[in-house]
């Protein structure tokens, strides 16, 4: 296993679409292993496969208080269970150390597959429901910033822009 970077906004390569997994092999058994161990490393609780540079539809999300459940969802798709929403105060790997309540479902059902390509559904709420739609969002090329207004939208990207200056230098 290795950690992978994690590209981070206002990096363009984020605002790509990820394409379905068409072969489970073991060049993708590597990806979700070392997407699993990146995502512990940096303190995550999800983490898209477009996120380090893999535009791909993979997802890996541990939402457990331990850190010993992950889930691996290959190709997701998940439907909202009812209109009800819920704001939750959400951060991103992509922009570390910024924090912003966004609204997202209560309740959605996921339909995906496992790390061995077999299809599985499950229902979620909570954090899981709210993870879910956040790392969807990535495969889809959308960050939680987008949901925020073009005041706040533009101090992240100010923001992020200076952190990346002084890393540099």
């Amino acid at each position: 296993m290795a950690k992978r970077e994690i590209l981070e906004f206002p990096d363009e390569r984020l605002r790509n679409v990820a394409a379905p997994i068409e072969a489970i092999d073991a060049e993708l058994q590597t990806l979700i292993d070392d997407m699993i161990e990146t995502m512990y490393d940096a303190r995550g609780v999800g983490l898209a496969a477009s996120q380090v540079d893999e535009h791909r539809r993979l997802i890996v999300i541990d939402v457990s208080e331990d850190q010993s459940q992950p889930l691996v969802l290959i190709n997701p798709e998940y439907t909202p269970i009812g209109d009800e929403k819920e704001p939750m105060q959400e951060g991103c790997l992509s922009i570390p150390e910024y924090y912003a309540e966004v609204s997202r479902y209560l309740k959605v059902r996921l339909k995906a597959q496992d790390r061995n390509g077999d299809a599985y559904e499950l229902e979620a709420d909570g954090l899981l429901a709210h993870c879910i739609q956040h790392e969807n969002d990535h495969l889809q090329g959308t960050l939680f910033v987008d949901y925020l207004s073009p005041l706040k939208r533009d101090r992240v990207m100010k923001k992020m822009q200076k952190r990346h200056k002084l890393q540099e230098d």
